[in-house]
């Protein structure tokens, strides 16, 4: 595949480059794309069965159900309880992916816990776990390739962008870039959390990987006001982020950043129908705030 695009881009009057990894595919797009690389290489008689888990907003979980419909192999997917209202959806992530295939297993939350650990044990040959967010040693190959093009591609900056969830993005392209800033913030979890997602990976945190601490705590998945406003700046700009982790990204490049910086886009613009409906329906769009700055 030839290298995805870098785009110029203005943002309240600074000068950003975007490399648009969203432009692969509508589903298998962005980080998960990279993740997913080895898998994607894979042989489709080496697997029958994937397996993995997390939240039902996941952009993983629709990026794996694509790979695996592409393979024709086995989809099974494990979360706590889900709304009835979410199941009756028929727009978003989850819904995509129970569309193209994905085997959708609730736990209740104490046995959650305790299931997910033994997901490894006893696999047979033919299945494979991929943990929650793409978080697996595998996801190297894949960043490899996005260090190696933007080297190709010289853009000309020194400082490189990405959101974390589990930070694996960003951990692999900091290792992979070592001339280069990685930037990166929290956007599941805190500080604290995201180190340890990454620490599981590695023995050492690079010294070039910078984590900007968001100027509040914000709860995942939760519609923010300014998280709302940032996405339709970013659109008003051209070009269209996620509304998960793209706004506070963007929110402490502005506020934390001064130089030229390439932004590497995640993907995951398919979960914007459903976390737009959810602004919608509770008319998040038209009412005040409360004092957690979260809409009413």
């Amino acid at each position: 595949m030839s290298p995805t695009p870098i785009s110029n881009f203005v943002l309240e009057g600074r000068e950003f480059l975007v490399k648009r990894d969203d432009l692969v595919d509508v589903y298998l797009a962005g980080n998960k794309f990279r993740k997913l690389h080895t898998l994607l290489n894979t042989p489709k008689h080496h697997y029958k069965k994937i397996i993995s888990y997390g939240g039902t907003q996941s952009n993983a979980m629709l990026a794996i159900a694509a790979l695996c419909k592409q393979k024709d192999w086995e989809f099974v997917y494990y979360s706590k309880p889900i709304s009835a209202v979410q199941k009756e959806e028929k727009i978003g992530n989850y819904f995509l992916a129970k569309s193209l295939g994905m085997q959708h297993i609730e736990l209740e939350h104490r046995l959650y816990k305790e299931f997910i650990p033994s997901l490894q044990l006893n696999l047979d040959k033919t299945s494979f776990v991929i943990d929650q967010g793409g978080a697996i040693d595998e996801a190297k190959a894949g960043l490899k390739v996005l260090a190696d093009e933007l080297e190709m591609q010289n853009p000309q900056v020194k400082s490189l962008a990405t959101p974390s969830g589990t930070g694996t993005t960003a951990l692999f392209l900091a290792q992979n870039l070592p001339h280069y800033r990685v930037y990166t913030t929290p956007c599941v979890g805190d500080e604290e959390y995201l180190k340890s997602q990454m620490l599981s990976l590695c023995h050492a945190l690079p010294e070039n990987l910078v984590i900007l601490k968001p100027k509040k705590k914000y709860h995942f998945a939760k519609p923010y006001e300014n998280f709302y406003k940032m996405y339709k700046k970013t659109l008003e700009a051209g070009i269209e982020f996620d509304l998960l982790y793209a706004p506070s990204m963007w929110e402490c490049l502005l506020a934390q950043t001064s130089e030229k910086v390439l932004y590497i886009h995640s993907g995951g613009v398919t979960g914007n129908m459903s976390m737009k409906l959810r602004y919608e329906k509770k008319t998040l769009l038209k009412t005040s705030l409360n004092k957690s700055n979260t809409f009413i």
